[in-house]
């Protein structure tokens, strides 16, 4: 507490002399498995139908929307570790996804956004998804947030009884301990939501309903996060707002008012629910007469998740051509369409509308961003892989990243490794591989001694990777091994943790351990 504390009178003064006079109010939200092409301004030259992001594509053209925006890894857990720490997997330990039955999460020595924002005075709540660990120390609410409604996990990792869409289908919790197995279907192993656990859904360390319902989930934690933000506005007291939907991560399921309300199938309907949500927020803002204080920031935590067929999004032009000959270029892989993601600030009086960034920038910087704008330092004795770029929010600046690490991320290599690089606009490859596609065919992972390297301002699909003899492959092959021997170095300086994937019985949350899926209802609105 102490070391907090101590953070905070470490001040730049930044604020004050760029005219913000107060600490600002922080909302990220965090999007599930969204694609870059799913954010309807992002493909408007493209549009055939009206768009499922309206409320979202306002207000990114009333602030700053960013074309090469890119999350920290390709899966959930260690893309939302390292947006809260500003720091690659290969520093946390987080290379891959908690489970029901993890013991541990993000580990300990680790600090959080809201671990600094906290002791400064702020309000802090996680809403929505978590999935950094939900058993003691590592529950959201002893990481920093004072208020925690939501997953602790995906909504995949449990029942419900009224499962929503998913490929395989998720069958509903049973009405005894044993009606089905995690067995075979169709040559595809049985998602997680069809294990006889019910999905809990949290209200801070109490497990409240399970299992919990997903058609109504979206409106609770719009509910709540209106409901902290209007508490927060009342007692003038800045708060910042961890808002990590489910949306669009499977299964889906809405409230019946979205249902058919897309041109586009159910994930369509997912897609203007979730714009809903963010529109309400921003909403609440405005009538709270607090939206000039309050920086929102929106993207994904990484892309689509094409093996789930129709029910998954859209990565664009970013197709990863090169690839797709066997499996796919999404989620879980380091190809564009696994980690470039939407991405926008709204800010009004401080950011001007209108604006679309080409800055190379991601999810890593939010930690650094949002620190110096609360006028305090970032925690010392460790490396960070985010940069500040509230100057690029403030001026318009395309100076972003030279440099960007894209960790392995479950379609190939040792998960966590860094064998993909950007550098500029070229990206290099020491390993390829592709994720499992919609009919479920599997890429051929391929080592490369010496990198395949694409230049994206030529190639954004990467489709045809720069001749080997060639000058400009010759000159560029050797800026990338300077910079991963240059990141090599730094992680063996650095302040590491090994992340505890420790499974244990004792870990599965579990309110009503006598009854079938654990189930509890004790949930008020």
């Amino acid at each position: 507490m102490f070391l907090f504390v101590f953070y905070g009178v470490m001040v730049l003064n930044w604020c004050c002399t760029q005219g913000w006079s107060k600490s600002p109010n922080f909302v990220v939200v965090l999007a599930d498995d969204m694609g870059w092409g799913d954010f309807g301004i992002n493909m408007a030259d493209h549009a055939t139908t009206e768009s499922d992001t309206p409320g979202l594509d306002r207000l990114a053209k009333e602030g700053m929307r960013f074309t090469d925006f890119h999350s920290a890894a390709s899966t959930c857990s260690p893309s939302r570790a390292s947006l809260l720490t500003g720091r690659l997997g290969v520093r946390t330990g987080v290379t891959h996804n908690f489970s029901p039955l993890s013991v541990a999460g993000l580990a300990l020595n680790e600090t959080t956004i809201a671990e600094v924002l906290s002791p400064l005075g702020y309000a802090t709540a996680a809403i929505g998804k978590w999935h950094l660990g939900h058993n003691g120390p590592f529950h959201p609410n002893h990481r920093g947030f004072n208020y925690f409604f939501g997953l602790p996990y995906s909504a995949d990792m449990g029942c419900t009884d009224n499962p929503g869409a998913d490929i395989p289908a998720c069958r509903a919790c049973p009405d005894t301990p044993a009606r089905y197995s995690n067995a075979t279907s169709h040559g595809r192993r049985e998602e997680a939501c069809s294990i006889p656990l019910g999905l809990p859904l949290y209200e801070d360390l109490k497990i409240v309903d399970q299992p919990t319902s997903l058609q109504h989930f979206a409106t609770q934690l719009t509910n709540k996060a209106v409901r902290f933000i209007e508490q927060q506005s009342a007692a003038h007291r800045p708060f910042f707002l961890y808002l990590a939907l489910s949306h669009m991560h499977v299964p889906l399921a809405t409230a019946p008012i979205f249902v058919n309300s897309s041109h586009h199938g159910q994930f369509g309907d997912t897609l203007r629910e979730m714009d809903w949500v963010v529109k309400t927020i921003a909403n609440t803002l405005s009538q709270l007469h607090v939206e000039n204080d309050t920086l929102l920031w929106f993207t994904s935590d990484n892309g689509p998740w094409s093996e789930k067929c129709q029910f998954s999004g859209n990565s664009g032009p970013f197709v990863g051509k090169w690839q797709q000959m066997q499996g796919t270029a999404t989620k879980t892989t380091t190809w564009e369409g696994g980690h470039r993601v939407p991405g926008f600030v709204y800010w009004p009086t401080h950011i001007q509308p209108n604006q679309t960034n080409d800055a190379l920038l991601s999810t890593l910087d939010i930690f650094p961003t949002l620190l110096s704008l609360a006028n305090v330092s970032l925690p010392p004795n460790r490396q960070y892989d985010g940069m500040d770029v509230h100057s690029i929010l403030q001026t318009g600046s395309s100076a972003g990243h030279k440099v960007l690490f894209h960790p392995n991320s479950g379609a190939g290599g040792n998960i966590g490794a860094v064998e993909t690089i950007r550098l500029g606009q070229y990206k290099a490859y020491y390993r390829t591989a592709g994720a499992t596609a919609c009919d479920g065919s599997e890429g051929v992972e391929k080592q490369h001694s010496e990198p395949l390297l694409f230049a994206l301002n030529r190639d954004v699909s990467e489709a045809f990777p720069l001749p080997q003899g060639s000058e400009e492959y010759c000159a560029m092959s050797k800026r990338v091994h300077a910079a991963l021997r240059t990141l090599h170095q730094d992680v063996e300086r650095d302040n590491t943790t090994r992340g505890d994937y420790a499974h244990a019985a004792r870990a599965k949350p579990c309110c009503n351990v006598h009854l079938p899926c654990c189930r509890c209802h004790k949930y008020e609105a």
